[in-house]
């Protein structure tokens, strides 16, 4: 079994990706990425065999029989344990208290001890540790901004779910002001007409004074977020991904002179690594 080449999994609600990973180059290995999409409301056999199946796949690609596994997997978990704890989220509740560990080792003919396991918040920022937007830094926060806001802190030496989701904020929650949502509602709230999505919105700012100020707002927002919570951390900088992430020159600004009139500074790097990022991330904690 390679100890250089191992496979990175990325599970979400209704889908895996996987590929292997060379840890000595932090690069993909060719050719052998693989997506399916996985019905999570079957049977734990029938999830197991799904998953295990695409991981087959992409080892079948790179002309390997087994290798050991990284997964990226949302909560809850115990991701020591490899036991899903996931209960009341209208996903995978047949793998509630099942021990994934054993039975996808079981299926692939490895080690149990050679899967393992990482939260999906998390894997976005190890990954970009490891071979992205954050492999200048030592000790960093990620956030994730799209129609959620993840977060996720790499303080000493692997990523953790940061959880500041729910933090409170304002009149509300910090998810409330930095997500998809927030920038469709206050357009229309300010312009009297409804803009269907973020990238839409993203077109009208060249001729649009609301969008403008929109945009200017979020910036702000999230830098009075970074003051308030990121910056007790000590980061030597920030990763930022996410879909909203891709607009990052239209509120970034606005970000970094709210933080400079606050008397901070602190880097800011826009994730290089996309949906493969998870992936990487799950990879990096098979070293």
């Amino acid at each position: 079994m390679s100890n250089t080449i191992v496979v990175g999994c990325d599970i979400g609600g209704s889908h895996i990706s996987t590929a292997l990973v060379n840890l000595d180059r932090k690069s993909l290995v060719d050719d052998t990425f693989e997506r399916r999409t996985v019905n999570s409301h079957d049977t734990a056999p029938a999830v197991i065999t799904a998953w295990a199946d695409c991981i087959k796949a992409s080892l079948e690609k790179g002309g390997f029989e087994r290798l050991a596994v990284g997964i990226a997997i949302p909560g809850p978990f115990d991701y020591h344990k490899g036991i899903s704890l996931m209960k009341g989220q209208n996903k995978y509740e047949a793998l509630y208290q099942v021990n994934v560990r054993d039975l996808l080792a079981d299926e692939l003919g490895i080690d149990p001890l050679k899967i393992k396991f990482i939260n999906d918040a998390a894997s976005f920022l190890q990954g970009e540790m490891f071979a992205g937007a954050g492999t200048a830094f030592k000790k960093a926060v990620g956030l994730t901004l799209g129609t959620g806001l993840g977060s996720a802190l790499f303080l000493n030496g692997h990523a953790e779910d940061g959880d500041l989701w729910c933090a409170p904020f304002r009149e509300g929650i910090a998810e409330d002001y930095l997500a998809g949502r927030w920038l469709k509602d206050s357009y229309c709230k300010r312009s009297g007409r409804n803009v269907e999505s973020v990238k839409a919105l993203c077109e009208l700012v060249p001729s649009d004074q609301v969008a403008q100020e929109v945009f200017r707002e979020f910036g702000e927002t999230l830098g009075i977020f970074i003051a308030d919570y990121l910056l007790l951390k000590a980061p030597e900088g920030l990763v930022l991904g996410g879909n909203i992430s891709k607009a990052h020159a239209l509120f970034i600004n606005h970000t970094h002179e709210l933080l400079r009139r606050k008397g901070y500074s602190l880097p800011i790097e826009i994730a290089a690594l996309g949906e493969m990022a998870a992936i990487y991330g799950a990879a990096d904690m098979l070293k």
